[in-house]
């Protein structure tokens, strides 16, 4: 504790010599859940704030991949099989919890192992993956989809919405919405890729990043050599999850990733389509692409909920207490936006831990 004390005296010692607002965001979704459950943002001095970022990978999946797995999910002898957070993600008319009220065939795994073994074990059903997450996730249903093809399993598949962290940062800075002071870097998604893909934010960006870790004092710690960094005017990435993440990665994971899939542009919640940012199935493995399976399907054209503002809390550039939904019709019970539903979301964290004070809201005004 006396240890934790001090790094939070040093962040309130670096933050008056700024002597301005500084905006540090904190790209995934467990940073910002642990920020708020250890109270580490209340002790922060009132001209640091901390920004959520597009690390939840179910809070920025298109509204229109949810349409199209919802249509897979009422086709006959098909099953889709997904982590428990994306059954509640609104699509533009229903979700796949209410689909599957109505019928439709929807299974709640814990990894897409269990979805590779529903398929082995039920050989008639097509067996649809969810394929939702950024680089922490995609090595594993990879390994699923070169396994399937290996083995000769032809009924199972994924539905791939796999998408990369470092593009989804480079958008956020070239479109200038919102002023960025530093980076809190993903630490899970940092084991994989290590800390090299970000250093073309200091170069090109000047904005200093440091890959952090989730416990309080990581994350405290990542804040003082942010500030740092900002009152020396370097721009450099620091690895702080030292004892997980290193500078090149996780060579094997990036090897059946770069096997399996192949970069493509893709469209994120919020944020709109961003170049390279997405990760698509290699031809080689067709047969178990649920694009190519279900390719003629009538998707409805998809729509924003009204009044949902989940695609400016994305971007940072809005809080949840700006939203005439939040608390009233949008609630973890009734969601309206995928930032409510995911346990990694801005705005269910917002919900389960924020009180909102003037500091919290003027945050949300500023440049």
């Amino acid at each position: 504790m006396k240890q934790f004390s001090s790094h939070i005296e040093n962040i309130q010692r670096l933050s008056e010599k700024t002597g301005r607002a500084v905006k540090l965001m904190e790209v995934c979704g467990t940073h910002t859940m642990a920020a708020f459950r250890s109270g580490l943002r209340s002790l922060l001095p009132s001209n640091v704030l901390l920004l959520s970022g597009p690390g939840c990978p179910v809070c920025v999946t298109a509204g229109d991949y949810i349409d199209r797995a919802i249509v897979i999910a009422h086709e006959p002898n098909t099953l889709v099989a997904s982590f428990g957070d994306m059954i509640r993600v609104p699509g533009t008319d229903s979700s796949l919890e209410e689909a599957r009220a109505h019928g439709a065939r929807v299974l709640v795994v814990y990894s897409p192992l269990d979805a590779l073994n529903e398929a082995i074990r039920h050989p008639k059903t097509q067996v649809v993956f969810l394929g939702v997450g950024f680089e922490t996730t995609a090595p594993a249903v990879a390994w699923t989809i070169r396994e399937s093809k290996r083995q000769g399993v032809s009924n199972y598949s994924v539905l791939c919405a796999h998408k990369t962290i470092p593009p989804a940062m480079a958008a956020l800075l070239r479109s200038g919405d919102v002023k960025i002071d530093g980076f809190m870097c993903p630490g899970h998604v940092s084991v994989i890729i290590g800390s090299r893909p970000y250093e073309f934010i200091c170069r090109d960006y000047n904005i200093p990043c440091v890959v952090a870790g989730f416990e309080t004092a990581d994350m405290a710690v990542s804040i003082g050599i942010l500030l740092q960094q900002i009152l020396n005017h370097r721009a450099e990435v620091v690895i702080q999850y030292s004892r997980s993440v290193n500078e090149s990665g996780n060579a094997e994971a990036q090897a059946i990733m770069n096997e399996v899939f192949e970069e493509c542009d893709d469209r994120w919640r919020g944020l709109g389509m961003i170049p390279h940012s997405g990760l698509r199935i290699r031809k080689q493995f067709a047969q178990h692409d649920a694009l190519t399976i279900f390719g003629n399907l009538n998707i409805p054209a998809p729509r924003e909920r009204p009044g949902c503002i989940c695609g400016a809390i994305l971007k940072g550039t809005q809080l949840p207490a700006d939203c005439p939904l939040f608390r009233t019709q949008c609630t973890p019970e009734t969601p309206v936006g995928a930032c409510m539903v995911s346990s990694e979301g801005t705005c269910a964290a917002y919900y389960k831990y924020a009180k909102y004070t003037e500091h919290h809201e003027s945050a949300s005004k500023k440049g």
